[in-house]
């Protein structure tokens, strides 16, 4: 009896995986990993248009740059992926064409920020609007987007640490599928049989909690500093990789190593400085860019100009507001003054 209130407490002070990161409605799978990306970019978009057109920005010009950003990324992400874990696509007894199931799990964040740039380059090229304040827009939603797609990674199970003894351990157990024996991403955790290290650091919420950290933090230093010309977004790469530096030396999934030190241990290392570096060389570049330069080529002058007399005609109403409700005396003296007869011009 001893014995089962002990394990049951060890239990209920960890934390539990899903049973299963996949279902099917028929015969298609419903996937748990592309459901939170899918969240995630709608999140990063959301909030990229608020911080967009807060910035003096033509409204609905982020969504126009997603449809260019967001498929470059997933390839780019994809692509740094196969490249950094060849071994798992080709070589003796691999199909390389795996290296094509993206829904399979594998997308580096590095690629895909590389790539999306790319993208998100052309499109704000065909716009006429300058890629880094574009950046500094959509900093805080991209790394928001990476904290939810972090729980994809606890829907499959994986990217997870060393066994810990921690409160909030990690169980992991084992799957089954009764179709491929192999496929353990596929299968469904029947009866809890743990893994032997379980429980395990769960390292893919220390990473969410970290990216939403690091949102804040940009959020409030955008604000506070008015920072433009892509300091916002390097300020979001350096956060995101001093993070990614000691909860990659965390994880137990295999990666390949350089001098003893995991791939993406040395790509935070070397994007971190690179980040750091960006941030002092840009303040050079002076305030914020204005809000006039963030207005699409391709939406009628007429419209900026409208937007700006609506700006004004709000500006005037508010004047108009404080002198209604300024007391009787201020009153009385603006009317006097209105009511003078003008000067002589004494040309006449």
């Amino acid at each position: 009896m001893a014995d089962v209130n002990t394990a049951s407490a060890a239990f209920l002070a960890t934390i539990p995986s899903p049973d299963q990161g996949v279902w099917h409605i028929g015969p298609v799978p419903i996937r748990a990993y592309a459901l939170c990306i899918i969240a995630g970019i709608i999140v990063a978009i959301w909030l990229g248009e608020r911080r967009w057109v807060n910035r003096g920005g033509t409204k609905g010009t982020v969504i126009d740059i997603a449809v260019f950003a967001v498929p470059f990324g997933l390839v780019g992400g994809r692509l740094y992926h196969v490249i950094t874990d060849n071994q798992l696509y080709f070589g003796e007894g691999k199909n390389p064409l795996n290296a094509l199931k993206i829904w399979d799990g594998g997308l580096g964040i590095w690629g895909a920020i590389a790539l999306g740039a790319v993208g998100a380059l052309i499109a704000c090229r065909r716009r006429g609007i300058p890629l880094p304040a574009m950046a500094d827009a959509l900093a805080p939603g991209i790394v928001i987007a990476q904290a939810i797609g972090r729980l994809g990674n606890y829907f499959n199970q994986e990217l997870y640490g060393a066994h810990t003894d921690l409160p909030w351990g990690l169980e992991i157990y084992q799957r089954y599928n009764p179709t491929n024996p192999d496929d353990f991403l596929n299968g469904i955790a029947i009866g809890h049989v743990p893994l032997p290290d379980s429980p395990v650091h769960p390292t893919f919420l220390y990473e969410l909690i970290w990216n939403l950290g690091v949102a804040l933090l940009v959020i409030w230093a955008d604000k506070k500093f008015r920072l433009g010309h892509g300091r916002a977004f390097a300020l979001y790469v350096a956060g995101y990789t001093a993070g990614r530096f000691w909860i990659e030396m965390m994880r137990t999934d295999t990666a390949n190593h350089i001098l003893g030190l995991r791939v993406n241990v040395w790509t935070s290392i070397l994007l971190f400085a690179a980040a750091i570096a960006y941030f002092v060389l840009a303040a050079k570049r002076g305030p914020r860019e204005a809000p006039e330069t963030l207005w699409s080529k391709d939406v009628p002058r007429e419209d900026a100009a409208s937007a700006e007399s609506d700006s004004a005609s709000a500006e005037s109403s508010e004047t108009h507001a404080e002198v209604a409700a300024a007391p009787d005396t201020v009153r009385d003296s603006a009317a006097d003054k209105a009511t003078e007869d003008p000067k002589p011009d004494p040309e006449k």
